[in-house]
């Protein structure tokens, strides 16, 4: 579907489908998961070749940046959201000194806000200057996108290190574990979406460079200005997301471990039970042989003395861990 076009005078035709010969005059044409009829319309049109998503999907350098005479065609994967998560969309620009075609496979908000944008103001804007625009905007939600993310991991952070006192009051071995298991899964899906956010902003940032170097007529200075910062801007993302890198993985590792600690102190509280059992099962068992000759078997206190016995011999052991400090 065409779903906009800015025109030279800075307005947008009520229809675009309808109104062809606008095209000649567009400065941003937007596709948005265009139908076959009209991707042959705005190739006839515009004398470009607009490029299916395979084609955008592809992975290869020479595949998302080509350069042919004065036109760029380039391609970036972008997030879109899907219900409560995001998808990475592939996302194609196409980018002359007249016009630039956007193709695009879902709903993207910022090509919703940047056209708003560049309506509400009453002048002219050019190809690349829409096109950095856009760039400009793609960094910026990436940037918001790995800030929530660090919101999440600095309140995940602050569950798994709470006082351990305090949590052991509140909650159960059983209960502790299913907590520390859904800070886990709610910290793996933040580091997905920081993976996700990261593809596209190196993305974009090959884009930048490209333009850079290939874009005829070279970028006048103030755009060229605007490139370098997106550019210095997605090398401090690199950097940003890096480090939230090294926190996830050390929060999983935090609560893993103290996953394995809680389990351990079942299990050691089943072997001091275990041990504590032995020597009261011993004396049980001798008393219990009923040979004909034993002299306990005449004692008026015999029975009373083998329970004692019982009752001594299991607070030992757990009083010996105690003193350990294994209990």
């Amino acid at each position: 579907m065409l779903r906009s076009f800015y025109d030279e005078d800075g307005s947008t035709p009520p229809d675009a489908r309808a109104d062809a010969q606008a095209l000649d005059g567009a400065r941003w044409v937007d596709l948005m998961e265009p139908t076959e009829e009209e991707v042959a319309q705005i190739s006839a049109r515009l004398g470009i070749v607009v490029p299916d998503r395979a084609s955008l999907a592809e992975i290869e350098a020479s595949s998302r940046l080509r350069s042919d005479g004065g036109t760029l065609t380039m391609s970036a994967p972008l997030l879109a959201r899907e219900g409560e998560g995001f998808v990475m969309v592939p996302t194609g620009f196409i980018l002359s000194a007249e016009r630039l075609v956007t193709i695009r496979f879902a709903e993207l908000r910022t090509f919703d806000t940047v056209h708003q944008e560049l309506s509400a103001r009453p002048r002219t804007f050019s190809a690349p200057e829409i096109m950095i625009r856009l760039l400009e905007d793609i960094v910026d939600r990436a940037a918001d996108r790995l800030e929530r993310v660090a919101e999440t991991l600095a309140e995940s952070s602050h569950e798994i290190f709470s006082d351990p006192q305090a949590l052991r009051k509140r909650h159960k071995v059983g209960r502790e574990t299913r907590r520390l298991r859904g800070l886990m899964i709610r910290i793996g899906r933040s580091n997905e979406e920081m993976v996700k956010v990261r593809h596209a902003f190196l993305a974009i940032g090959r884009i930048a460079g490209f333009m850079l170097d290939r874009c005829q007529p070279k970028i006048v200075d103030g755009l060229r200005e605007r490139l370098e910062t997106v550019r210095r801007d997605i090398e401090s993302l690199d950097e940003f997301e890096t480090s939230l890198t090294s926190r996830v993985s050390m929060l999983l590792d935090a609560a893993n471990a103290f996953i394995s600690i809680e389990q351990n102190d079942v299990v050691k509280v089943l072997t001091v039970a275990s041990v504590a059992g032995v020597p009261p099962v011993l004396i049980a068992g001798v008393y219990g042989m009923n040979f004909k000759y034993m002299p306990e078997l005449d004692w008026h206190l015999g029975y009373p003395l083998a329970v004692a016995l019982m009752v001594v011999t299991t607070l030992l052991p757990i009083a010996w861990f105690k003193w350990r400090d294994w209990l």
